[in-house]
């Protein structure tokens, strides 16, 4: 029985094609990465889309492509992002959940993020939260800092718990302008997550994607990996793709004794049918 979730975000909304080509941007390259991140021991991937230019966007066309394709060639939790690229309208990204994946990201305030802000508003927040309720999506609660744990409390105590009963949380870590990556900073938010918590992840954006992540198994929480969060593999050494930074995950598991999950098992834990 594996006891360790691992989530690749293959791609994210802010590296451009053009500055990384090894980047998979292409409905055929997401897929060839979901298949070959799933092998290494990966169980749910984190899916943001690019258009035909490699730009980000939440066409609604290409969302129900993605989602049809890496449902009929892998077997991961499929997790849309709800957050798209910083300059994308609420609307839109409210109407992700269309493509009826079984996860969306569900990020609890605004944030700083760099020099962009991360707009995520209260009224926002809770029609997205009732929207995931009611199409029957598992979301994923993402925290960049001590005020959105905070915001998660409020959430839960206001509209219940989620679709499928779990609390499955990711806190992110080291992005400009959100927490610190950091081990006090991780011990911090995990000490002040809510009592309904069921699991919780944390991701280390850039140079502390090792510290996070060790201190995030040191902790008994899980681990999402991938080139949206960092990439390079040491100082000079870059990603050549996604694989690499799942494969890393697993060695620093089976350091820690912790063994991956399948994909069925990683359904068990987040509340979703088989």
């Amino acid at each position: 029985m594996g006891d360790l979730l691992i989530t690749v975000a293959p791609t994210g909304a802010e590296t451009a094609k053009a500055d990384c080509p090894q980047l998979p941007t292409t409905l055929d390259e997401l897929v060839d990465t979901a298949q070959r991140c799933e092998a290494a021991g990966a169980a749910m991937v984190h899916v943001h889309i690019r258009d035909a230019e490699h730009r980000p966007t939440l066409d609604q066309v290409r969302l129900n492509e993605a989602v049809a394709a890496l449902r009929s060639e892998t077997s991961l939790v499929v997790q849309l992002s709800t957050g798209g690229s910083v300059h994308d309208p609420l609307s839109d990204r409210l109407k992700v959940l269309d493509a009826g994946p079984d996860s969306c990201s569900l990020t609890m305030g605004t944030t700083n993020f760099g020099d962009d802000v991360f707009m995520n508003p209260w009224p926002f927040v809770r029609e997205l939260y009732q929207l995931s309720q009611e199409a029957g999506v598992v979301p994923e609660f993402e925290l960049f800092d001590l005020g959105q744990v905070a915001a998660l409390h409020r959430l839960l105590d206001l509209h219940g718990l989620p679709f499928g009963g779990k609390v499955h949380v990711d806190l992110v870590m080291g992005v400009p302008g959100g927490m610190p990556g950091t081990a006090d900073a991780l011990v911090a938010a995990v000490a002040a997550l809510p009592a309904q918590t069921t699991s919780w992840a944390a991701t280390g954006i850039g140079r502390s994607t090792l510290a996070v992540g060790l201190a995030t198994l040191s902790k008994g929480g899980h681990l999402r990996v991938g080139m949206e969060d960092v990439l390079t593999l040491a100082r000079g050494v870059p990603v050549e793709h996604n694989e690499q930074l799942v494969s890393r995950a697993v060695e620093m598991g089976r350091v820690a004794q912790r063994t991956p999950m399948t994909s069925a098992e990683a359904r068990e834990l987040l509340g979703l049918a088989a």
